[in-house]
């Protein structure tokens, strides 16, 4: 069934799914996949994914990992819709719930110290650094004040169960704030810098911070995403397109 007007029907993992989103505004691509591929589930953990727009790094996590349940947190009430109508369209969850919720009002409908694992693509472009998005809806979901992206994710890691993790994607500029929310000390805390070719510094970075743990600060080497040529890296299409792991 071709998608409505102003919608696009997208495969990702090779395939496995087809996650219909907005044509315009904010859009899931590679930072949703990489995101879904770093989180160390196990079959039968609870998964809360925060700001999950239309649910696709959730549904890329369920894919690679079945029989997870899987919250989704999403204040755009269209973007929820779309992220139901997926996890419909794409059964990889035993059940995935979405929660239509403020997080920065921190909703007590969100039960805290309860997942196995949290993840979160929070809004991580500084308003009062650069310009907003000009389409509201990609504004709210990639833009917000500095001392608000700490909030996000200092509610994000008040989900997380003990001995649970907490996975976000950042822009390097963006790591000091994340550790002062999750690790100031860096305890627990993985960095995986996501390089777009040899020789260019990464525009991504994963941050895994696993809670109650006392394992000191690991920089791992990464992940070289295109090769000189343009194309992916081996290593890239094992994540993108065969649904692997990111690290574990």
């Amino acid at each position: 069934m071709a998608a409505p007007r102003g919608q696009t029907d997208d495969a990702f993992l090779g395939g496995r799914l087809t996650i219909r989103q907005p044509k315009e505004g904010y859009r899931a691509g590679l930072d949703a996949v990489m995101l879904g591929a770093s989180v160390p589930a196990r079959i039968g953990d609870s998964i809360c994914d925060v700001g999950s727009g239309v649910g696709t790094a959730a549904l890329c996590l369920a894919a690679r990992v079945r029989g997870l349940t899987v919250t989704a947190v999403e204040i755009d009430e269209t973007l929820a819709a779309l992220a139901r109508a997926n996890a419909e369209r794409n059964p990889v969850s035993e059940g995935f719930t979405v929660v239509v919720a403020d997080v920065w009002k921190k909703p007590r409908t969100l039960p805290r110290q309860h997942f196995h694992h949290v993840l979160t693509n929070p809004p991580f472009y500084d308003i009062a650094r650069g310009t907003r998005a000009p389409a509201s809806g990609k504004a709210r979901a990639t833009s917000a004040h500095a001392h608000d992206l700490v909030a996000w994710l200092r509610f994000a890691r008040a989900l997380v169960r003990p001995q649970g993790t907490l996975t976000a994607i950042l822009p390097p500029d963006q790591i000091p704030r994340a550790l002062e929310a999750l690790s100031p000390d860096g305890q627990g805390t993985e960095l995986l810098p996501l390089w777009p070719k040899p020789g260019v510094p990464a525009k991504r970075i994963i941050v895994r911070t696993r809670m109650n743990s006392r394992k000191p600060l690991v920089l791992h080497a990464g992940l070289v995403l295109h090769q000189p040529t343009g194309e992916p890296t081996p290593e890239a299409e094992a994540v993108l397109r065969r649904a692997e792991a990111l690290f574990t």
